[in-house]
């Protein structure tokens, strides 16, 4: 038996019909002669495997790549017509050409039956040989490409239905957000009336330093309020495709409201919060009221990130050199998510979230703007950094990560300066 191993490819990829390998051509035949002629025709144009009997070839046919086959009518053991049949159960896309010295028209009309493409006669003509050959492969070449083509349609279908399935899942989440937005904004308004009833009363009765603290807190929780009624009108926005407010808000007036929010939160306990000190109080094309769920999402996730006490720092600057990621493609521990229309010119202004934590495993810094992904169980709803993504995106601005392993991570936001 005369042939080389070929392996037979398999894979889960929808695979483009290959050309850059030799096709390759099986003869089955029990006379030697015919087999060495065809292997000199064919020897340049394919890679060429001889055998002589049916069970050979159904050996090469289970574990080799074979493309067209030349089968001798009549062979020991199995017809021609036999090994056809159980050539096309085994691989029906195999090309097959028929070859006998005793053509009857019953055995053409048999060989056609069974799929065989071409019937050629002995003693055979070199030039027809080649031709009928040539056929045969640029058969297979087209049925590659129809079978290619019809699992992209299949793949297609697939993905228009997953997304079908996906605009349906998110116009109903949707329109259950919107509702529960709607619905929250009438016991804050409610709270938001009895907090200045009850800040009336206190104003009637006799002033002491601790009638004036509970007077502060009051219109704190007050403004904390508004605050939320803010966030529910821009995401009811949103949700409804209306165009929100665009706005500009100083830095340092951020960055006082945020320190006030987190001097009381339960995440901060025995950790420090160190805000630096900001010169010349640039000011951000962002809402303020975005700009403070952003810094409190990146803040608090900041304080968790580790159990033991540590320190968040936050600090603001001005970049007047344009920004170009593109030296952190590749790092491990470096993530980047911007929109399309950002191009890093400047000037912009970089807002740090920075703490000393245990910082991010690689594979899960590729994940942490994925809609509900949370390493926190229970206690998280993997929506934060999602919605830090999104309001940053909105106004056009990038963000930048970076995180090692048992030293901490770093949020750098980079968003449009007003001047």
């Amino acid at each position: 038996m005369n042939f080389a191993p070929y392996p037979r490819q398999t894979t889960n990829m929808i695979a483009e019909p290959t050309r850059t390998r030799k096709r390759t051509l099986l003869v089955v035949d029990d006379d030697e002669g015919v087999r060495r002629s065809l292997q000199l025709v064919f020897a340049d144009t394919y890679e060429t495997l001889l055998v002589a009997g049916a069970t050979e070839a159904l050996e090469i046919i289970r574990h080799h790549s074979v493309d067209a086959a030349i089968l001798d009518i009549r062979l020991s053991g199995m017809s021609g017509i036999e090994l056809l049949e159980q050539i096309k159960t085994i691989d029906p896309s195999i090309e097959t050409l028929m070859l006998t010295g005793y053509e009857t028209l019953d055995t053409i009309r048999q060989a056609m039956r069974f799929g065989a493409c071409d019937y050629l006669s002995k003693p055979f003509d070199v030039e027809t040989m080649r031709n009928a050959v040539a056929n045969a492969m640029e058969r297979r070449t087209l049925s590659e490409e129809i079978k290619a083509t019809h699992q992209k349609m299949a793949a297609l279908k697939v993905e228009l239905q997953q997304q079908s399935v996906r605009e349906e899942v998110t116009r109903s989440k949707g329109e259950i957000y919107a509702s529960v937005l709607h619905d929250i904004n009438g016991p804050l308004t409610i709270i938001a009336g009895y907090i200045e009833l009850i800040d009336m009363q206190l104003g009637q009765t006799y002033q002491t330093p601790q009638i004036e603290s509970v007077k502060d807190h009051l219109r704190l929780i007050n403004r904390q309020i508004n605050q939320c009624v803010e966030i529910s009108r821009r995401y009811l926005s949103f949700l409804q495709r209306q165009p929100v407010d665009k706005a500009a808000v100083a830095i340092t007036t951020v960055f006082e409201d945020l320190k006030t929010l987190l001097r009381a939160h339960p995440t901060k306990k025995r950790n420090q919060l160190r805000v630096e000190e900001v010169i010349n109080n640039p000011v951000v094309m962002m809402n303020g009221a975005d700009l403070i769920q952003v810094l409190l999402n990146l803040t608090v996730n900041a304080f968790q990130s580790n159990t033991q006490p540590h320190e968040v720092k936050i600090s603001g600057e001005i970049v007047s050199a344009p920004v170009d990621f593109g030296a952190l493609n590749g790092l491990s521990t470096d993530q980047v998510v911007c929109p399309n229309g950002f191009d890093g010119k400047a000037p912009l202004v970089r807002i740090s979230v920075e703490d000393n934590g245990s910082g991010i495993p690689t594979d899960t810094l590729r994940r942490i703007f994925e809609p509900f992904f949370t390493t926190k169980g229970d206690q998280g709803t993997g929506l934060g950094l999602s919605i830090v993504q999104r309001l940053v995106h909105d106004t056009g601005g990038a963000i930048h990560v970076h995180s090692e392993v048992g030293k901490g991570t770093t949020f750098h936001l980079y968003l449009k300066s007003r001047d």
